[in-house]
């Protein structure tokens, strides 16, 4: 094993907060709608979706405290554990299989996105973004990172 990290949680919170811009005013508007009389039986589901919107920053945040990423001498890991299930994933990339660029964008200070394969589906791994590029998510030091990471695809690869 060459490195290991996990995400910046706090990084990746602060990113998802903008749901709370969405989900503040739709929970003010459904307790509004409600106390007026203007929707009776539509009130809980209503409330529920608030609830879920508020929800998605708290699940990110729990989803990068339980994620590992390591690098070793053949392939990058990924290491999930699922708290509903009771499981782990687990998402390999060999270093043959990455792209000889790695791409670093920044989220805040040291801390950003390091995509190193791309064409990957976003519905085959959990990590790859809309355009199928795919790699470690919220990573402190993610300068420090790919140069490891371009030293050992330059070496092992």
């Amino acid at each position: 094993m060459l490195w290991q990290g996990r995400p910046d949680a706090w990084v990746d919170l602060k990113m998802a907060r903008i749901t709370w811009w969405l989900g503040v005013p739709w929970l003010a508007l459904t307790a509004l709608a409600t106390y007026k009389g203007w929707v009776t039986e539509a009130a809980f589901p209503l409330f529920m979706v608030g609830v879920a919107i508020m929800a998605i920053p708290v699940i990110h945040f729990v989803r990068d405290l339980r994620t590992l990423f390591v690098i070793t001498d053949r392939r990058a890991l990924i290491i999930r554990d699922s708290w509903i299930e009771k499981k782990k994933t687990v998402d390999s990339t060999h270093l043959r299989a990455m792209d000889k660029e790695l791409e670093i964008l920044r989220v805040s200070g040291h801390v950003g996105h390091l995509n190193f394969a791309s064409a990957v589906s976003g519905s085959r791994k959990a990590d790859a973004d809309y355009t199928g590029r795919y790699g470690f998510r919220c990573v402190k030091n993610v300068d420090k990172v790919r140069d490891l990471l371009a030293g050992a695809i330059a070496k092992h690869a």
